[in-house]
């Protein structure tokens, strides 16, 4: 049997309540009503942080359906390689364009308490997209 170091119990702890405590910092703010740049930017990461969810769930069900589709083709060609492998480039290379287009959105206010309200609006806008493109590269293999 292992015995846990009290510094590993503490870490630990910690990261069991950090979410907790991270909610209980978060400012409830009323995104239909928000007036303040604080609480549009704090709406705005919200709907970032629901676009980033979806994408996930999209992403990985896409990546499911790249898996089948490696694997029947390579049942008629065992030298095939390709969706999965496609999937991860083209993914790694899209969050590369997000980031930086985002950037380059915040620089309408650089530096203003306006920026972060560019820059989570344009990560959410991309991430709508993207979502519907992993969507549609499932829907158009039958899925």
């Amino acid at each position: 049997m292992s015995r846990l170091r009290p510094a590993s119990v503490i870490v630990a702890g910690f990261l069991t309540f950090a979410p907790l405590a991270q909610a209980q910092d978060e400012p409830q703010v009323d995104c239909e009503k928000a007036m303040t740049q604080s609480d549009l930017n704090i709406c705005a990461n919200k709907d970032y942080e629901a676009a980033d969810k979806e994408l996930n769930a999209a992403y990985k069900t896409t990546m499911t359906a790249m898996q089948e589709t490696d694997k029947e083709l390579g049942e008629i060609d065992p030298n095939y390689v390709g969706a999965v492998e496609a999937l991860k480039k083209a993914q790694r290379a899209w969050i590369g364009y997000r980031d930086g287009q985002c950037e380059l959105a915040g620089f309408a206010a650089r530096g203003g308490s306006m920026e972060p309200m560019l820059v989570s609006g344009c990560l959410a806008d991309l991430t709508l997209k993207r979502t519907a493109e992993l969507k549609s590269l499932t829907e158009g293999l039958g899925n």
